[in-house]
């Protein structure tokens, strides 16, 4: 029955979605089982409950002052590393702790059988089963994330749009970086709560039951619980509840019946996103004592009234346009997606420009240590509608689907191959991980060092008989 399941499900997929899942899976050997960074915090919300049945975090982190609380703020640094529950502040957000446990709590249960069976596995969170099923889950869940933005995306464009839009940002952006060589951090998990939000809003739309509102509330909680500033999303629900009581109040006293069932159908989806937020709320007040606690984020000043708007941009020290280009072809493709849907357009530029303007005024806008401007990854699925409707706008300049192919794929593939490129000399710390790039360094290593270098690497990964001359 299950073998029958899995062959119509494949048979049901197209060459395109095929397609994507054998770059999935060419893709693999390239993830890095790791927990290191801002990931411990991430991972240190499943591993200290699970393992050591608290939330001290004291196996976790192996030097608090270094690890956890030197966050620079403004003009000096947290000292105190015990918080007045008396736990480490662990500010990161409790989501991909969720996303995981269906695939980390089986393997504690396995290992933990093991070891009692003479096994030598340690059932400690940190040995290797243990990160094998966290980095596993990571890529499953950026895949499925990639998957639903392609499903988006193909509502609006050709599906082939949709696909090239897809490998373009999948390979062309940050994400690559935070699904394959930093799985324990949080982004590849808003690609997929992001993209599953978006997905299912535009699958509801217009004829939401009151089941798919608790759902979308449910999504809704989920979303901000892996990453705060996937609150942007709710703007797309927004525009609904003000939209349906404009209506209302349009019409005059021949709906106002429909006022009441209005507001309970918005009742029941916050109340879903609350419900949602409660794992976030008690890890909070746990920690904190205080359910609404921000962490150290509260304690910094914000630039309300000085944004870093252009160095957010085009700044060398992890600049979004700087780094990734592509999404400049993305952020374009929005204004024809305006153009030519002005509701959904408009919803996918204002989530944009909100979460531009919020990072924009956040103290560590750059990001810190990471690859480009990391926030930025959120927007994932808005990127890959924007570019694939862009290549739809532009493929209308030549009569035939062959003669833009032959020129919009080849440009997916540069963007492509230079992505991977700064990703490789990022790895491989011939690209600084803090502060600024030079770019005359970073041309150099990009042209004369990177394509020996990585095929050497390759040859010595893959055992292949390749020849390399410098």
């Amino acid at each position: 029955m299950k073998t029958n399941f899995l062959q119509r499900f494949w048979r049901g997929r197209s060459n395109y979605e095929k397609a994507l899942f054998f770059v999935f899976l060419l893709s693999l050997p390239f993830l890095h089982a790791q927990v290191g960074g801002d990931g411990v915090g991430y991972y240190a919300y499943l591993r200290s409950p699970l393992v050591d049945h608290n939330f001290s975090f004291s196996s976790d982190f192996q030097n608090p002052n270094e690890e956890l609380l030197k966050i620079f703020l403004v003009d000096h640094f947290v000292d105190n590393p015990i918080t007045k529950t008396g736990h480490l502040p662990n500010f990161y957000s409790v989501g991909p702790a969720i996303l995981w446990s269906p695939f980390l709590i089986p393997t504690h249960l396995t290992v933990f059988g093991l070891a009692h069976l003479g096994w030598h596995i340690a059932p400690d969170g940190h040995s290797w089963p243990y990160l094998a099923a966290m980095t596993a889950s990571t890529a499953l869940y950026g895949f499925a994330g990639l998957c639903l933005s392609f499903a988006v995306a193909r509502r609006f464009v050709k599906e082939q749009w949709a696909f090239w839009a897809t490998i373009g940002v999948w390979f062309g952006s940050s994400v690559p970086m935070y699904i394959y060589l930093l799985p324990a951090w949080s982004h590849a998990h808003s690609v997929f709560v992001d993209a599953l939000f978006l997905w299912y809003w535009l699958r509801t739309r217009g004829t939401r039951t009151t089941r798919q509102w608790l759902k979308l509330g449910l999504l809704s909680g989920l979303m901000i619980d892996v990453y705060q500033l996937n609150v942007v999303f709710l703007v797309a629900v927004a525009f609904e509840v003000f939209s349906s009581y404009a209506e209302i109040l349009a019409a005059g006293s021949s709906r106002q019946e429909g006022f009441a069932n209005t507001l309970r159908l918005h009742g029941i989806f916050g109340g879903g996103t609350l419900f949602a937020l409660l794992p976030t709320l008690i890890t909070r007040q746990i920690v904190f004592g205080n359910p609404l606690s921000m962490g150290p984020y509260a304690l910094s000043t914000w630039n309300w009234a000085s944004p870093a708007f252009e160095r957010v941009l085009f700044s060398t020290d992890h600049g979004l346009f700087v780094f990734t280009p592509i999404l400049v072809l993305a952020i374009a493709g929005l204004f024809c997606r305006w153009i030519l849907d002005k509701v959904v357009g408009a919803i996918c530029l204002t989530i944009t420009l909100v979460f531009y303007g919020l990072v924009s005024c956040y103290p560590w806008w750059y990001g810190n240590v990471g690859f480009g401007n990391r926030f930025f990854i959120s927007l994932t699925p808005i990127f890959i509608l924007g570019l694939a409707s862009l290549f739809a706008w532009a493929a209308r300049l030549w009569p035939e689907s062959r003669g833009a192919s032959v020129r919009l794929v080849p440009l997916v593939v540069l963007f492509v191959v230079w992505n991977l490129g700064l990703i490789y000399q990022w790895q491989t710390h011939l690209l600084p991980r803090y502060g600024s790039v030079y770019w005359e360094e970073l041309l150099y290593n990009q042209f004369r060092v990177v394509p020996a270098q990585a095929l050497r690497d390759l040859r010595e990964k893959f055992r292949l008989p390749i020849s390399v001359r410098n």
